[in-house]
């Protein structure tokens, strides 16, 4: 009989480091006063996501893993970004970026007036408002100089009151070759977290891809990825009385009902943005080498390892892991999951308040078993891991291919891959510990729209968006072309052809020419009617409409030109609920 073999990765120890005491920045084995600004002590946690031994000297090398540039698929806006992308020259040896909130840019967002952002077509733009519509142009340059503008391009960032998590990429990302595909998975994994929590806060993580930690320190060879997490410590009950104050859904009602009448430790360690979730003082305070202190401007640092054979577009290849569910994972840790366990001394972290062996009974040890439970270990809804080889405060997971690939299971699989969601174990614990998930009896989907040049092969123009709640919504997508040129739009895509496709990359319904219905998927009846009756027809018959009930989830809208035509085309979301 042949055997079987498989890679598994996992996140393994967070050492948690109290800093209190002496006056100045620090790196993370150092000790710093608390920032003025909050009364509470900080420390910082390092979380390592390591490669089994097993497999790491087949997984990892001393040189950057060798990949081709990825194709860049643009993400769906979020509350404070978006993401620009232009059709690329073959001589231009880089691009200068304007961004406006004027068509005419007479003035210009901070730091994007002729920012040169290399030799890339695409560049997340962030520090953004809610609810804008910005518009963008670039100029090519070479040796001789800067060419023309470009045509003038618009994005409008999401409009409703929530989470934001503002990223900062740093020169290892922003002067990579694959700097816009590292930037578009980073905002996608971004925006499952802001679509699913409404806290009004913003929480400020710097991103990386580099074979060393912030501080320099080269990464071991198992190391995939790296997370400094800056954690207050709160007096036990001031942070249950904060805990209890925040809850605003039933999972929190549960969840409550289900803490200690005595204290467990003397304090509790939330992130700090975890503590800003709760309504506690606990600002950002790290800074970009990993030191802690007053004034730093960063909640966490994320490093990706660039040595790791990640993907940066879905699906993964059987050989790749997939690096928006690394991204996933870290930033659940940075914002407020882990446990004590694995070093961390006495005092509990938030997660740890819902460990349960069984009814009744707690368990926030490494013995026995131990799962995540909401209603006093009635329903056990996760178990966690207590191999030591991986993080202790990441979920149980099985052999490769796994059943069920969660964001936060200890060990993960290449070629497999999975989103946090309002319903998935990371939601819920997320929920628990002081965010507020959306209130699941509505679905929510705001209306967006994206304008982009229509090129041909992989450089088609590609539009993300995600139904959030429990039930379905019905909405049209529309893909414009020849509309746009009583805007003075000179070269739009004559006859643009729609394609909308569901989270794992199927096909679920097309159109070409919105007067004609293409039967096959989700599309089981002719939707001329109903497109005219939408109050969004389309004005040319050559433009194309889909209507669909959609179930919560993510897809993709896809626009190419009939006959492999070029040009600029909108394709655009409405929610008909």
């Amino acid at each position: 009989m042949g055997s079987v073999s498989y890679i598994r990765i996992s996140a393994f120890i967070c050492i948690v480091l109290g800093l209190a005491g002496v006056a100045g920045d620090h790196r993370l084995s150092g000790q710093t006063a608390a920032p003025a600004a909050s009364p509470f002590e900080i420390g910082a946690a390092r979380h390592e996501t390591r490669a089994e031994s097993q497999t790491s000297l087949e997984l990892l090398n001393t040189n950057e893993f060798p990949s081709e540039n990825e194709t860049v698929s643009p993400p769906p806006p979020t509350r404070s970004s978006f993401m620009a992308t232009w059709l690329g020259g073959t001589r231009a040896k880089g691009y200068l970026l304007d961004v406006s909130t004027s068509s005419s840019f007479d003035t210009f967002v901070e730091g994007y007036h002729d920012l040169d952002v290399g030799n890339v077509t695409g560049r997340v733009v962030t520090g953004l408002s809610r609810g804008t519509t910005y518009y963008y142009r670039v100029r090519a340059y070479d040796a001789a100089g800067a060419g023309n503008y470009s045509d003038v391009m618009t994005a409008t960032t999401v409009s409703t009151v929530g989470l934001v998590i503002h990223p900062t990429f740093d020169g290892s990302i922003t002067s990579n070759p694959n700097a816009a595909a590292i930037e578009a998975m980073i905002s996608r994994a971004i925006s499952f977290h802001e679509s699913l929590f409404t806290d009004p806060i913003t929480i400020q993580i710097r991103f990386r891809y580099s074979t060393t930690a912030p501080d320099g320190t080269p990464l071991s060879m198992r190391t995939l990825a790296l997370t400094y997490i800056l954690l207050y410590q709160i007096p036990w009950s001031n942070y249950i009385g904060a805990l209890r104050a925040d809850a605003m859904t039933s999972n929190d009602t549960q969840a409550n009902a289900s803490l200690p009448v005595t204290a467990l430790s003397g304090n509790v360690r939330p992130s700090s943005a975890g503590g800003r979730a709760v309504g506690l003082n606990t600002p950002p305070s790290m800074f970009a080498n990993g030191s802690v202190g007053q004034g730093g401007p960063y909640d966490a640092i994320v490093t990706l390892n660039s040595t790791a054979p990640y993907q940066f577009n879905r699906p993964p290849s059987a050989s790749s892991f997939d690096a928006q569910r690394a991204i996933e994972h870290e930033v659940d840790e940075a914002i407020g999951l882990g446990s004590r366990l694995g070093g961390n001394g006495n005092d509990l972290r938030p997660q740890d308040l819902f460990s349960w062996s069984s009814p009744g009974d707690r368990n926030i040890s490494t013995s026995g078993s131990r799962y995540f439970s909401i209603n006093g270990g009635v329903t056990n809804i996760v178990n966690f891991n207590q191999n030591p080889d991986g993080d202790l405060g990441d979920w149980l997971s099985g052999q490769c291919p796994q059943t069920h690939p969660y964001v936060q299971n200890a060990f993960v699989c290449p070629g497999q891959y999975s989103d946090i969601s309002a319903t998935s174990p990371e939601g819920i614990s997320l929920d628990v510990v002081g965010y507020d998930l959306i209130q699941t009896s509505q679905t929510s989907l705001g209306n967006i729209s994206t304008r982009s040049f229509v090129q041909t092969g992989q450089h088609v123009m590609i539009g993300g968006f995600i139904v959030q709640g429990t039930g379905p919504k019905r909405v049209i997508i529309r893909a414009i072309g020849p509309e746009l040129t009583q805007y003075g739009i000179t070269n739009a895509l004559a006859n643009p052809r729609l394609e909308l496709h569901n989270r794992t990359g199927a096909l679920i319904a097309s159109n070409d020419n919105w007067q004609t219905t293409i039967l096959g998927g989700i599309i089981t009846s002719n939707q001329v009617s109903d497109i005219q009756n939408s109050g969004h027809p389309p004005t040319a018959a050559s433009e194309s409409a889909i209507i669909a009930n959609l179930q919560p989830g993510n897809y993709t809208a896809i626009v190419r030109g009939v006959n492999n035509t070029a040009g600029v085309a909108l394709v655009e979301v409405y929610d008909l609920n």
